[in-house]
């Protein structure tokens, strides 16, 4: 219905992700080609097989050739495809090449198949679960790790080995920030060892059956200070209050404004990144929850609210869960995961 809405004959996918989610297949360096009969998959002799047993219902192509190559080989059969279309985050030399091999209408494209993959069906949420499942397994059984001496490599390198002793590999890579650090909101995780009094932040997440999870912990070791006490419950109110007003066709500026203003009252600086986007197969997918976002959520879709409380030189708050959201409110997928503020050992 999309192709036909745009008048495209043919679709070309090129995108990881979207050539895993039309055609199943879970390996690398792989096209689709989806015309309104068919769906054809081009790989290589390292996936032939696999793509064999994961693309029920896809015509397997071995190509010998660059993929521009096997994409002309292949319109030559296509005789009635006319307009071709490539997804606009295809790279600008692949795209030149097509040009010059593929002798029909050629233009981009863009979001045909990530909007679809927008709404999860129920396959995808059981797996979206069972790796926010495993998430919060791994994270129970390195709670006892995070004492004074470790350091920030040392503990997301435990964390990612409980991962995949469980059965998943990491969404992403891990992020372990103590103390000052966690004010950076992607910091890269040192060899800095964690230190009486110091605050954790941990941003980390299981991928199971190609889809992910994605959860934010803060922690105090011992004692906490009056300033993270009021970072965090900062942090915590304004995602009760975001998390309050999901709800199919609820407005993303609204839901992401309800953060943001709780942040607001207490007198501390407001977070400059969203509070939350939509994830799966990827760990960043449509849509995005930010202060100019346009649009209204839908029922289907995964999303995660995640504000928080930078200071730089002094600490770092973040809280973040994965909510399904429904035609009347919201289902929480990360509820079993251990929360701060305080670790005490």
């Amino acid at each position: 219905r999309k192709l036909n809405e745009k008048r495209i004959d043919c679709l070309i996918v090129t995108k990881p992700a979207n050539v895993t989610y039309t055609t199943a297949f879970s390996g690398d360096d792989s096209w689709a080609v989806i015309t309104k009969r068919a769906v054809y998959l081009l790989t290589d002799s390292r996936y032939t097989e696999q793509a064999q047993k994961e693309c029920i219902g896809c015509g397997i192509i071995q190509r010998k050739d660059s993929m521009v190559e096997a994409v002309a080989k292949l319109f030559k059969k296509l005789k009635s495809v006319r307009t071709v279309a490539v997804e606009k985050s295809t790279s600008v030399a692949a795209f030149e090449a097509l040009k010059k091999h593929v002798k029909r209408r050629l233009k981009t494209a863009a979001s045909i198949v990530e909007s679809i993959r927008m709404n999860k069906d129920s396959s995808e949420i059981s797996a979206i679960r069972t790796s926010a499942r495993i998430a919060a397994q791994a994270l129970k059984q390195s709670l006892r790790y995070i004492k004074p001496g470790v350091s920030e490599s040392e503990l997301a390198g435990r964390l990612d080995f409980q991962i995949r002793k469980l059965g998943a590999t990491n969404s992403f890579e891990t992020i372990v920030a103590f103390g000052p650090n966690a004010s950076r909101p992607h910091h890269q995780p040192s060899k800095r060892k964690l230190r009486e009094r110091d605050t954790v932040l941990i941003d980390f997440g299981a991928k199971y059956k190609g889809y992910c999870s994605d959860i934010t912990r803060s922690f105090v070791v011992g004692k906490p200070t009056r300033l993270f006490e009021k970072a965090y419950d900062a942090v915590q109110q304004a995602q009760t209050a975001a998390i309050k007003m999901i709800k199919a066709g609820a407005k993303i500026q609204q839901v992401d404004s309800a953060a943001r203003d709780v942040i607001s009252e207490y007198d501390l600086p407001v977070y400059g990144h969203g509070t939350g986007h939509g994830f799966g197969l990827e760990i960043h997918e449509m849509p995005f929850l930010k202060a100019d976002g346009k649009g209204e959520l839908k029922a289907g879709e995964v999303i995660t609210i995640e504000p928080g409380v930078y200071l730089p030189g002094k600490l770092g708050v973040r809280i973040e869960d994965d909510v399904l959201v429904t035609e009347t409110g919201c289902t929480m997928l990360t509820k079993g995961c251990p929360h701060g503020p305080q670790l005490s050992h």
